[in-house]
This record gives C-alpha cells, sequence and structure tokens, in this order.
C-alpha cells in the first residue's frame, strides 16, 4: 500500500446552505479546483471527497456536501447524503456568510454535537460584507469554539493570505481533533509486555493468513497489512503462515510465540494447535478495538447464545466487494447461524454507506470488522444500535462465539472478556459456549 488508508485520516465535513461557498472553501484548502463554483444553487449535487496531507494533523479527507437547504427535486436525496457526511465527519466546519446564521446552520450544529462531533463555523464572503461582532459573539457560543474568517476569493488570488488562513485553520482543528485520532491506539502492539520487547531477541507475531478462493489475487486485505506495519512499528517479528502450514511453522520455533493473529474462519482450528501461553486473536478482533468498542461487541456476542428461530439477525458490512461463492458475510455466518440457531432464523444484509433506521426489528446486529469505516462512523452504528435497544458483535466476535473459542480470543482483552462473561450470565467454570459443526479449513 502506497497512501494513508482513507479510513485512517481525520474527516473533515463541510456543511451549509447552497452557495455559502463550502466548495470555494475546498477549493482554497487544496490549492487546486476540485468542486465546481457557480452561483446556481444546487451545483454540489453529492460529497465530493478530497484526501490530502494537512500539518500538523497529517493526513486529512475533507467532504464537500450539498446545501442543507436544497429545496429542488433531488433535494431529499441531496440531505440524505448530507446527513451520511455528517456521521462520517470527525470535525465539522459550518460555512456561512456574515448574518446568515439561521435554522439551517443551527441544526447542522445541534446534530454533530449529538454526536460528540466539534464544530467549527467558518465565516465566508467576508469581502462583501464584514461580519457583525455580535453576531460573531452569538455564533461562537453555540458553537463553543472561535470562528474562522475568509474571504475565499481573496486567499485565492493571494498566497500570503491563503497561507495566513490554512495556518489558523490548522490550529483550529488541531485544538478541537479528538486525541484517539491524533494517537490512534496501536492494532497489537500493546499485547505484548514491554519486557518481551526488551529481550535480546524480538517477541514474534504469528500471522495465520488462510489463502482460498476469497482471497484477494496478488494481495493481502486490510487488517492483514495493517497488523503487520504496526507490529514492525512496535518492535515485533511478524511471520505470516497459511493455516495449512501452521503446526509445522510452531515445531521449528525454539519457543512458543508471544502472540498468534489469525484469520476469524480459522479460529477454532488455530486455536486448538496453539500453546496456552501464546495471547491468541483474530484479526477482526483486533479492528472491534481500533474501530470500535470491542466491550459492547463482546458483550454483544452473548446474544447468539439465546437466539431463536423466529429471531432476525442484520449483518452489516462496509464495503461493498462482489461476493463470492463462500462470501463470509452473505454465505457463511448465515448458515452458521441457521445451524446454531435453527433454519427459521432470518437474516438480512445490509452493505456500503446502508445502514438501516429500523434496527429495533433485529435481534442482533452482526457488523464486518469495519476495516473501511473511520472510528466515528463504526461509534455512530454502535450507537444507534444501543439506541435501539439491540446488542451488536462483530464478524470475529461472533465466528469465535460460534466455533466455541470466543473465551480464548478474547483473553487478551480483560475487559472484554468480563463483558463477554457477564452478558453470558455466567463465570467461566460455568460457561457451556453452545458450538456448531464448522466445516475443517
Amino acid at each position: 500500500m502506497t497512501e494513508t488508508p482513507k479510513s485512517l485520516r481525520v474527516h473533515i465535513g463541510i456543511f451549509g446552505r447552497a452557495n455559502a461557498g463550502k466548495s470555494s472553501l475546498l477549493n482554497l484548502i487544496a490549492g487546486q479546483s476540485l468542486a465546481i463554483v457557480s452561483e446556481i444553487a444546487g451545483t454540489t449535487t453529492d460529497v465530493v471527497r478530497k484526501s490530502m496531507e494537512l500539518a500538523p494533523l497529517g493526513p486529512v479527507a475533507f467532504l464537500d456536501t450539498a446545501g442543507i437547504d436544497d429545496q429542488s427535486n433531488l433535494g431529499e436525496q441531496r440531505t440524505a447524503k448530507t446527513l451520511e457526511a455528517l456521521a462520517s465527519s470527525d470535525i465539522v466546519l459550518v460555512v456561512a456568510p456574515p448574518g446568515q446564521w439561521g435554522l439551517f446552520e443551527q441544526q447542522i450544529a445541534d446534530k454533530a454535537r449529538a454526536q460528540n462531533t466539534p464544530v467549527i463555523p467558518v465565516v465566508t464572503k467576508i469581502d462583501l460584507q464584514p461580519a457583525d461582532p455580535d453576531w460573531l459573539n452569538r455564533i461562537e457560543a453555540e458553537c463553543g469554539t472561535k470562528a474562522l474568517a475568509v474571504s475565499c476569493a481573496q486567499a485565492a488570488s493571494d498566497h500570503a493570505v491563503r497561507e495566513q488562513f490554512l495556518n489558523r485553520l490548522a490550529s483550529a482543528l488541531l485544538a478541537v481533533c479528538p486525541e484517539s485520532l491524533l494517537s490512534p491506539p496501536p492494532l497489537l502492539g500493546d499485547l505484548i509486555s514491554r519486557a518481551e520487547k526488551t529481550a535480546t531477541a524480538p517477541p514474534v507475531a504469528v500471522l495465520v493468513v488462510p489463502v482460498d478462493s476469497g482471497a484477494p489475487k496478488g494481495r493481502l486485505i486490510l487488517p492483514q497489512v495493517q497488523a503487520i506495519r504496526d507490529a514492525l512499528d512496535s518492535g515485533i517479528a511478524a511471520c505470516v503462515v497459511r493455516e495449512c502450514e501452521y503446526e509445522g511453522f510452531l515445531s521449528s520455533l525454539s519457543r512458543a510465540p508471544d502472540l498468534v493473529v489469525c484469520d476469524s474462519q480459522v479460529a477454532r482450528f488455530v486455536a486448538e494447535r496453539t500453546p496456552s501461553e501464546s495471547a491468541l486473536t483474530t484479526f477482526s478482533i483486533l479492528f472491534s478495538r481500533a474501530k470500535g468498542d470491542i466491550v459492547s461487541m463482546a458483550a454483544g456476542a452473548a446474544r447468539i447464545q439465546s437466539l431463536k428461530p423466529e429471531n432476525r439477525v442484520l449483518v452489516a458490512e462496509a464495503c461493498t466487494h462482489h461476493a463470492m461463492k463462500d462470501d463470509i458475510g452473505t454465505v457463511k455466518i448465515p448458515r452458521w447461524l441457521r445451524k446454531a440457531a435453527g433454519p427459521g432464523v432470518r437474516i438480512d444484509h445490509a452493505r456500503g454507506r446502508d445502514y438501516p433506521d429500523t434496527l429495533a426489528e433485529y435481534a442482533l446486529v452482526i457488523h464486518c470488522g469495519s476495516c473501511t469505516l473511520t472510528r466515528r462512523e463504526m461509534l455512530v452504528r454502535i450507537q444507534k444500535a444501543k439506541e435501539a435497544g439491540v446488542p451488536i458483535t462483530n464478524y470475529g466476535i461472533a465466528i469465535s462465539a460460534l466455533q466455541g473459542v470466543a473465551e480464548r480470543m478474547l483473553e487478551p482483552f480483560p475487559e472484554a472478556l468480563s463483558a463477554w462473561r457477564t452478558a453470558l450470565g455466567a463465570d467461566k467454570a460455568q460457561i457451556s459456549e453452545r458450538t456448531i459443526s464448522m466445516e475443517a479449513p
């Protein structure tokens, strides 16, 4: 991989009414014409995304949205896309010319604050009309942050003015950017103690990666790539093997590996062959911590044990890849769930940006590892499930539960393991996980 994945960038949404200057602002920040600028309302019809480096934040992605006051025939659809972008945003810029702060701007600011997203007001077109100080004080009080004022036309034609504005923008973004985005937690580096890392030989992590019909030809999937990179950044020797060579590779080692990470589909196979002194988990479980709330998802997985044939389950996948004959989300998980809970279990699917508002109809949501989503997007989805009173888990934890190895796979994460046990209503000695007959890898 040659660039930072979109899901690891700080997402900055640009919102405002039609002709407020949103696209001009994006073009100014990027230093190029990315979005069409016109006096005609509704020129921006879909979300325009621009990935770039913005010091000192580093990799960011700007989202330019349609006008929130769009009254055209497609206005309802455009507004829906704008609200999707709001859920994807880590920071929100609300753009308004002087004096134009009313119901539309306040709704965006209120929705952003409801999802704990910081809001920065940006006052545009100050070359046409100066901003009244009392008006500025009011919108700053409502947003809780200082406003940024800019004439995009003037800044675009004056390099010094543009650089001055970009510096003020970067400082404002840095001041409100969540700490978790500035210093993202490691995927696996903290699962091996510092003492082991300072030994003569580096600690060893074995990554078990099946190469089957669902594996992408000539490359690794994103979670595997990021796990390898995180191991290298953490001073850990990463060894990558297929499951069919796993036992032979273990026998060649002079000591048990410090950590083993496997694909969820071979969780039980790997668990049966991994020394008890080695920490063990799956790629998907690593992502449930890095991108979401592993404690809530561990508790949610316990719902699998009590599923009944009349229940409905939502399987949600963030990416939109072509489904293979043994696709994990549309084929394997539904098959395993029906073996566990009965053939009558109804299983619905949501893919890409689609995430239904009817979550309360489901007994359980099983979400993918969310490697293509930002942490905020995944946390918003988890929160929506909580608000609907529906347990939510992810592929890795769910599959581990179905294979009867959830205890083993959650051991590296004590709080998640405790939540799993509490949700089951039993301590470790009393747990009898309901398993199904899984095919051999």
